[in-house]
């Protein structure tokens, strides 16, 4: 159900409107009516154009944050709307994780953790499913980077 790409949405926001948001309307009014359920909605790429819509849709969380996409600044994401979703994702694993070293694993949690743990909201995962050509080292850096962060972090410092 992706609706981003790398670069920008699939399409304007008044076609999403009048095209997409319907159907995804109808699907989150079914589970909203029958359940207290949480709805998390993945889309890969650019898709802070229709957040403000996620939002008042109904989802609770947005899969993944696309940190290397167009307009997905994990900051700006967290700042402008982190107070009204949860954000999941933001270890980029088309670069990072197969490339980079275990530090840079590791820092990249840490500045993640500061950027979008600020009073809860985020969920440390990898962007995508972690792939093959991902060193072993790198993906223990991550999980035990994760572990060492303290959660959630506060506004005036960690909790």
């Amino acid at each position: 159900d992706d609706v981003g790409q790398q670069d920008r949405p699939i399409c304007s926001l008044a076609n999403y409107r009048k095209l997409i948001r319907p159907f995804h309307e109808r699907a989150l009014d079914i589970i909203h009516s029958r359940t207290k359920a949480k709805t998390l909605y993945h889309s890969c790429g650019s898709v802070y154009l229709y957040l403000n819509d996620f939002i008042d849709m109904g989802i609770d969380a947005l899969n993944p944050v696309q940190v290397t996409a167009k307009n997905m600044e994990p900051g700006r994401l967290k700042r402008e709307f982190g107070d009204r979703i949860t954000f999941w994702g933001g270890i980029d694993s088309h670069h990072l994780l197969p490339q980079g070293s275990p530090e840079q694993v590791s820092q990249e949690v840490q500045r993640m953790f500061e950027l979008m743990g600020k009073n809860g909201g985020y969920v440390l995962t990898s962007v995508h499913n972690i792939q093959p050509d991902v060193p072993p080292e790198n993906v223990l850096a991550l999980f035990q980077a994760g572990q060492e962060c303290v959660y959630p972090v506060h506004a005036g410092g960690r909790a």
